[in-house]
């Protein structure tokens, strides 16, 4: 008989394989948010240490650091805008090619087969980061949602996220 106490995840065989990422507990908890807006402070670091794919006039292309999917990038406008209706025209332009980029680049660099493409405008509606605009761009593949997030309610991702920032930023065009 499986024990399925409270115990159980405390050491106690119960017939279950878990795979521990305690280094997720640091977002569930709200930790390492510094100062002020994260977005803010990636535009100041370098594109390694950022995970910044990409940057333009009015936005930049940033790896997701708690991914959906291999591939989650986000299309970030510089400027400190929580609301899409805030942003002026030239911004909203290159928020829209960089996300046309985006797509062709993961599909390019990883053969991406389709794409959830989206912005949770406030934090009712789920944004993260409610304070700055952010439209998320993510890759899908054909069984890429397998038993790990129904069951174990667990993502496998198979690349460090630098070693994926590396591979867009070369694919990325221009």
């Amino acid at each position: 008989m499986t024990d399925v106490s409270p115990q159980s995840g405390a050491g106690v065989p119960d017939g279950w394989q878990r795979l521990w990422m305690p280094e997720r507990m640091a977002y569930l908890r709200g930790e390492n948010k510094g100062d002020g807006c994260a977005f803010c402070r990636i535009v100041e670091m370098d594109d390694e240490e950022g995970l910044v794919v990409a940057r333009g006039n009015h936005v930049y292309v940033v790896l997701n650091l708690y991914p959906y999917n291999s591939g989650h990038v986000m299309v970030v406008p510089h400027r400190h805008v929580a609301g899409y209706l805030d942003l002026d025209d030239d911004e909203t332009a290159e928020l829209a090619a960089f996300t046309k980029s985006a797509m062709r680049t993961l599909v390019a660099a990883s053969g991406a087969q389709g794409f959830n493409i989206g912005m949770n405008q406030g934090g009712v509606a789920g944004a993260g980061i409610a304070a700055h605009l952010h439209q998320h761009v993510v890759p899908r593949w054909g069984g890429d949602a397998n038993f790990m997030p129904i069951v174990a309610r667990t993502k496998v991702l198979p690349q460090l996220l630098g070693d994926t920032r590396k591979l867009l930023a070369e694919a990325w065009p221009g």
